[in-house]
């Protein structure tokens, strides 16, 4: 990736999670520098950032290491992003005044990059007129916050002032440099579904599938890293939200036929990557159905097939389909394009090692409309979604209004 982050840390508890930032920022493969304040070195050394980030930190501004730069001007410039994180009120408010009384001040008066602010302090700090007035200060000058999480407090509150997890941030750093790269997706309405499909039996039972709903989750989290505007309607499934996304949770094939003929107007690509059930009970039980010396018959019936009713809808909506087969996936999946009237279907093998559901993994071969075929070899299921988004791209011009 090649890009470069200073992380600078002011003093507070979180500074933990700035350790943990680090590391995940340099296994993303960014270049990162560390500049501490006196307070945050009460909390981790600096011995720790310097072995996390691979790089001398910076604490004085009194310190030069290299004789041929002055080291808050060279890494202010040498930034391509600054992250503030954890963001003390006291740090807040020498930056909203313009004060530099340390190395970490002075550089970020220098720096003309991005800047990103993570607060992190008490709820009633957090929530203070003069912190308040001080972050629409720095807001005014094109500064970025991330607003801190609610929960248990390091003093013993609850409330708004945890900063964010280091997932949540480097997901915003992701986010950052991705939006810059893909101005075509910026402002687009993206519609994904994903997870499965519980159709119910009885108050205890449902049929169901294996989707674990990382694919389409993967999907909408890279496209609003892009810039577009993403609704996730999403079976039940466990993960964590995507940043920048708006979800609609829904239980069986009805609720999210319903959830998606509500955004299908105003949606300029459709991704369904969720495994809706194709049948469901034909009779459902209000109570327990209890065990019996005999077979259980259980009639079922069909779904409504809602790829084929976008399909016979759509007008300028990008509409993409998923093919998850066992056998003749090639076959299958040509037939599910024709027949939908799909723009794009992405068809993967449900039993190779290493692809279908559940996993982390995935292995996709798009085919197109227009007879264009694209091969995504085996990768993780975010770059399998980028790869999947960077296809799909030059439809952007052709359909959307």
């Amino acid at each position: 990736m090649g890009k470069k982050i200073l992380l600078c840390v002011s003093g507070g508890i979180a500074v933990f999670k700035a350790a943990a930032l680090t590391s995940k920022l340099v296994q993303e493969g960014y270049e990162v520098k560390v500049a501490m304040t006196s307070s945050a070195q009460e909390f981790v050394t600096p011995l720790t950032f310097q072995a996390l980030s691979r790089d001398h930190v910076y604490t004085d501004t009194f310190i030069e290491p290299d004789p041929a730069a002055i080291a808050h001007i060279d890494i202010a410039d040498w930034a391509d992003l600054v992250v503030v994180a954890p963001a003390t009120a006291n740090i807040i408010g020498k930056l909203a005044n313009g004060i530099a009384d340390d190395m970490l001040t002075t550089t970020l008066l220098a720096v003309t990059a991005p800047v990103m602010i993570a607060p992190a302090m008490n709820v009633h700090m957090y929530e203070h007129p003069a912190v308040k007035k001080n972050m629409r200060t720095l807001e005014s000058f094109g500064y970025q916050f991330i607003e801190p999480d609610e929960g248990y407090l390091a003093c013993g509150y609850t409330g708004k002032g945890r900063m964010a997890e280091p997932e949540d941030l480097l997901s915003m750093v992701n986010h950052h440099f991705i939006k810059k790269a893909n101005l075509a997706w910026q402002g687009k309405n993206v519609v994904v579904t994903a997870g499965p499909t519980q159709e119910v039996i009885d108050p205890v039972r449902f049929f169901s599938n294996r989707s674990s709903g990382k694919m389409g989750y993967a999907i909408a989290e890279m496209a609003a890293a892009r810039g577009a505007q993403v609704t996730l309607i999403s079976g039940p499934v466990s993960l964590p939200m995507p940043h920048g996304v708006k979800r609609i949770s829904v239980h069986n094939a009805a609720e999210m036929f319903s959830a998606v003929n509500d955004v299908f107007e105003h949606a300029d690509v459709i991704i369904k990557a969720a495994a809706v059930a194709d049948y469901k009970p034909k009779e459902t039980f209000d109570q327990k159905v209890k065990k019996s010396t005999g077979d259980l018959m259980i009639t079922m019936e069909r779904t409504e097939d809602i790829l084929k009713s976008l399909g016979e809808r759509k007008s300028h909506q990008i509409l993409v389909g998923f093919a998850a087969e066992s056998e003749n996936i090639e076959a299958y999946a040509k037939k599910k394009l024709d027949t939908k009237n799909l723009d794009v279907i992405a068809a993967n093998s449900i039993v190779k090692e290493g692809s279908g559901f559940q996993g982390d993994t995935n292995e996709l071969v798009l085919y197109f409309k227009n007879g264009r075929e694209v091969s995504i070899p085996l990768t993780t299921k975010v770059a399998a979604a980028n790869q999947l988004l960077d296809a799909i791209k030059p439809l952007l011009g052709e359909h959307i209004k």
